[in-house]
């Protein structure tokens, strides 16, 4: 069994940071500890560097089936490994969408073939399928969209959406924008959800916050059973800036606000209230993000750029890269329940990145690896970026170079 020892880096936990070298044997931790040495070990250099948990990605959208024009596994897979990304959670708004156990094994089966990284997949809630929710095996949870851009997977019905809280018990994991929130532009966010996940004792995870009243409901709200991510989109950009710097390239779902719910969104991020930071990558032609509103698409592309965004606002003091780590891995793995994941530690899964919290460059030096091939970032300079991306103890990233013989593995819930 192959033996790869990381020396002389930095090791990075919610914890803090502390220089340790780790040793790995397949695709497991062996050991994290000053001074290590093993004669038959390859030894990667990290002098100078830091090394984080691979970041677990909440929330993607990597299109494939149907739409693999703008994303599919292998590309989006690429822009993981570049990004420091270890491992992804799809969702299930593809062509067809995957509602049913058999179309999930489909995508796994795919991915199997061709993700560079880790990966497993959400079951979408759509009108008669809860006996498919329910005896799905292996998955994160259940995606609920309560907003209409999402055609048949919309739940609208409240019979219906308590039906899928009283019958089951995995994580529900809701896109909170119906109707009367674009109408009234208030947040319904959570009134009904959280009520539900209250009710009937189910973990409840909001997905991409991004107004200051959500915040507030959140946090009159605070317990074991409800979580809530971010994007750094809606953490960075604010309107109308971003509209008028990108037009229609910064639309998106929910829509970027003013520069106070940003604001909010960062103080209940340091608060504890939000506790995951995610892309919500959502990848579109340039072609058909330039249509004109209302016909252009909404989402932003986020995989490659998330962990760089986030040490670059470590660099400008406003967190720091263990709250960094605790954000886009620890606290990932442990809400979703992805086994051996998110931590440094002998026993773990040997998913890492190795970051240089000095490095300088503009967003889009040297092209990017997801296959809509633009990002709301471009141009802009960040310090700190990923040098090594390793998945399973095999380096499949480094320094703009894919190991494309790596596959990544399906991520094991518990």
């Amino acid at each position: 069994m192959t033996r790869l020892l990381i020396k002389g880096g930095t090791v990075v936990s919610s914890r803090g940071a502390e220089p340790a070298d780790v040793l790995i044997e397949g695709n497991t931790i062996l050991r994290v500890a000053a001074g290590i040495a093993d004669q038959a070990a390859e030894v990667l250099d990290a002098r100078g560097l830091h090394l984080l948990p691979g970041v677990l990605d909440s929330h993607v959208h990597f299109r494939e089936p149907g739409l693999t024009h703008k994303e599919d596994l292998a590309s989006g897979s690429r822009a993981c490994a570049a990004g420091g990304v270890t491992s992804f959670f799809d969702m299930p708004n593809t062509r067809p969408a995957g509602t049913t156990r058999a179309l999930i094994a489909e995508k796994k089966a795919l991915a199997a073939g061709k993700s560079l990284v880790n990966y497993n997949f959400f079951i979408g809630a759509a009108r008669g399928n809860l006996d498919e929710l329910n005896a799905a095996k292996n998955l994160p949870g259940i995606k609920v969209f309560l907003g209409s851009s999402t055609g048949g997977l919309l739940i609208d019905d409240d019979v219906l959406l308590e039906g899928i809280f009283s019958q089951g018990s995995r994580l529900i994991a809701v896109h909170a924008e119906d109707e009367a929130v674009m109408r009234e532009a208030a947040s319904r966010v959570s009134s009904p959800t959280v009520a539900l996940s209250e009710r009937y004792r189910r973990r409840l995870h909001v997905l991409h916050l991004s107004s200051a009243e959500e915040t507030v409901f959140l946090a009159e709200h605070r317990g074991p059973l409800v979580s809530a991510e971010a994007t750094p989109h809606h953490l960075l950009l604010s309107g109308p800036e971003a509209y008028e710097r990108l037009g229609t390239l910064a639309q998106t779902n929910p829509p970027i606000r003013e520069a106070r719910h940003g604001q909010a969104l960062w103080k209940a991020l340091l608060a504890g209230i939000i506790q995951c930071v995610a892309t919500d990558h959502a990848p579109h032609t340039l072609e058909e993000k330039r249509r004109t509103y209302p016909e252009s698409p909404s989402g932003v592309p986020g995989v490659e750029t998330a962990l760089p965004l986030m040490l670059d606002q470590a660099a400008r003091g406003r967190c720091s890269v263990s709250q960094v780590a605790a954000w886009m891995s620890e606290n990932p793995a442990r809400l979703l329940g992805a086994q051996g994941k998110g931590r440094i530690e002998a026993g773990m899964d040997a998913d890492l990145a190795l970051v240089d919290l000095k490095k300088s460059k503009r967003v889009g030096e040297g092209g990017y690896q997801t296959k809509c091939g633009w990002s709301p970032y471009d141009g802009m300079r960040l310090t700190g970026w990923p040098v090594a991306t390793i998945v399973g103890g095999r380096v499949v990233w480094r320094e703009g170079t894919f190991d494309l013989t790596v596959r990544g593995t399906e991520i094991k819930i518990v």
